[in-house]
């Protein structure tokens, strides 16, 4: 199975490339898309509906660079059917592995199909305006390889879910945890009791943390740097920190263990977080005014 970077987020619902050569040396297909072979290799594997392109893209509108990820290949674009008369998709249906072009989309005929905020800033209408697509393609994973990956990371995540209490119950049992958790799991380990005012709703706090996954893997920390600061009750955190620092005073040290539920969930967290993972935190309760 290939495995290539996520697919770039793209702030225009297509992307493009290269103002500056205007239309020169551009050739137009029967349904109105400018295009420029810089490079064309049609030996290799052609781009069908549904795949994925891999390799480098850079975007712009005009002279003005949207997006680029020249040094840094990854999965860029996705054929899919095109939507009207000189639409990327049907350049991206062309290409073969291998291939570097340049796609000229007409503005007017992409901003009917966007919102206007999601035009760039300097779009005039009827001004002949393009977007330019530069594509350097060097592979290829296919829909039925998309497939696979999505049946495989759905396998995973059932995996993740049916094995978090086994997890929950071996860190509990393997650091000699005693305390008993709350109705939904949550775990809150007093470790030096503070004698200050009670966190409460509407109340201002700072505290120090250190966030990890229960196999030590440590995704966040305020230690050596300002605690995290804000009101109770202003401020949306996940629910396992809520209810855990709730009513403890400052000068409080506490560990609080939380299944995903009362986490980041189904969803994770970014790369250092994963769906379904389990979190222990490390408290100091530094003020609470």
């Amino acid at each position: 199975m290939k495995k290539y970077m996520k697919m770039a987020t793209i702030a225009v619902a297509g992307a493009a490339m290269l103002a500056s050569c205007g239309g020169k040396d551009f050739k137009t297909t029967e349904k109105g898309l400018e295009y420029r072979f810089d490079k064309q290799n049609t030996s290799g594997q052609q781009v069908q509906e549904g795949d994925v392109l891999v390799g480098e893209l850079t975007v712009k509108f005009d002279t003005v660079e949207l997006f680029t990820n020249v040094g840094n290949p990854g999965r860029i674009l996705q054929a899919t059917r095109p939507i009207f008369d000189g639409d990327l998709s049907e350049g991206l249906l062309m290409m073969h592995v291998g291939d570097k072009v340049v796609f000229a989309v007409d503005a007017d005929k992409q901003a009917k199909f966007l919102q206007a905020n999601q035009m760039p800033p300097t779009y005039k209408p009827g001004t002949g305006m393009k977007f330019y697509y530069e594509i350097d393609l060097q592979d290829v994973v296919t829909r039925e390889e998309i497939m696979q990956e999505q049946a495989n990371f759905m396998q995973e995540m059932q995996e993740r879910q049916q094995n978090e209490p086994q997890i929950i119950a071996d860190y509990i049992a393997q650091n000699n945890i005693t305390v008993k958790p709350t109705a939904e799991g949550l775990y809150v380990i007093v470790k030096k009791k503070g004698t200050g005012a009670k966190v409460a709703m509407g109340r201002e706090v700072s505290m120090h943390y250190t966030g990890k996954l229960l196999d030590g893997t440590t995704f966040d920390s305020s230690v050596g740097g300002e605690p995290l600061s804000y009101t109770v009750g202003r401020m949306s955190l996940i629910r396992g920190w809520e209810e855990g620092v709730m009513g403890q005073p400052e000068g409080t040290q506490l560990q609080i263990v939380m299944p995903s539920a009362l986490g980041y969930g189904s969803q994770g967290a970014g790369e250092r977080i994963p769906p379904y993972s389990p979190l222990v935190f490390d408290i100091e309760i530094v003020s609470v005014k």
